[in-house]
């Protein structure tokens, strides 16, 4: 028989225990997360900030919006971002081996989303369209119906964004500034409203007070000019990419048969394309 006196042995933790602990914490957690980080602002600066254990936290994985509906919700919300100017690229519905995603791409990059929330591409689009792909998985964030014209604008209907105003208010101060300093050092050479010497010496004044204003002129004009070249620049610029995505058709980089939908065979240099799938994905 056991001695009566004999302590029994440590008690396990019960799991109802255990599970409510681990519930209280992610709990707090969650409660933390949601104080730290803007989630109507959220973007992929912040995506980069947030460790796994916050992740986790702030995004349930039973939850998580996939199949149809997520690329409905994606392509909708895509639209709306370039109809916004937020991105530029084109949004595509495709199959790709009978199975339909989304597909964004420029002419710096593209982005591929498939159902399951399986996200693959390069570039400037696959970082647009990575936070993106995170709020419209979540039940509770509004999709924004895009508008008719969600497209990119037409080269030819880009104008050069300069302010004319603006522009105009310089050159005026420039040529006050320049006849200002042209008309003191007329009536210092040629007149005796300003004496040209003083007791012997040369007035050197006035010709310095003239060079400043000449020299403050010719800057504000090169300042004008300047920006009218750089604007044109850049407009000619954006309507160099616009051509080459609107009438290019896919660039070449995009590892897509665009006639068959299936995927082809990676090239020299694939491996530095960025493939993620979503925390809960096995």
């Amino acid at each position: 028989m056991a001695d009566a006196s004999e302590e029994p042995p440590d008690r396990q933790p019960d799991s109802a225990d255990v599970s409510d602990a681990e519930d209280a914490e992610l709990e707090a957690l969650r409660r933390e997360v949601e104080e730290k980080y803007d989630f109507d602002n959220f973007g992929p600066a912040e995506m980069a900030e947030m460790t796994v254990d916050e992740w986790e936290a702030a995004f349930d994985p039973d939850s998580w919006v996939v199949g149809e509906e997520l690329l409905t919700r994606l392509e909708k919300e895509l639209k709306s971002r370039v109809a916004r100017r937020e991105i530029f690229g084109v949004v595509e519905r495709v199959t790709v081996d009978g199975v339909p995603h989304v597909l964004v791409y420029s002419d710096e990059g593209y982005a591929l989303v498939s159902p399951d929330g399986d996200l693959e591409g390069e570039g400037t689009v696959y970082r647009d369209v990575k936070p993106s792909l995170v709020l419209c998985s979540m039940e509770d964030f509004e999709v924004q119906e895009p508008p008719e014209n969600f497209a990119l604008p037409d080269p030819d209907d880009v104008v050069e964004q300069s302010s004319e105003l603006g522009n105009t208010m310089l050159q005026v101060i420039a040529a006050g500034q320049i006849l200002g300093g042209l008309t003191l050092l007329g009536l210092w050479l040629l007149t005796d409203l300003i004496p040209f010497a003083s007791n012997g010496d040369v007035n050197i004044v006035p010709p310095v007070a003239a060079g400043f204003f000449l020299v403050i002129g010719f800057f504000l004009f090169v300042v004008v000019a300047n920006a009218r070249l750089s604007d044109r620049f850049r407009a000619e610029e954006y309507r160099e990419r616009l051509r080459a995505v609107r009438d290019g058709g896919r660039p070449d980089f995009i590892p897509l048969d665009e006639v068959s939908g299936s995927r082809l065979e990676s090239r020299a240099g694939d491996d530095d394309a960025a493939r993620e799938r979503r925390p809960d994905s096995s």
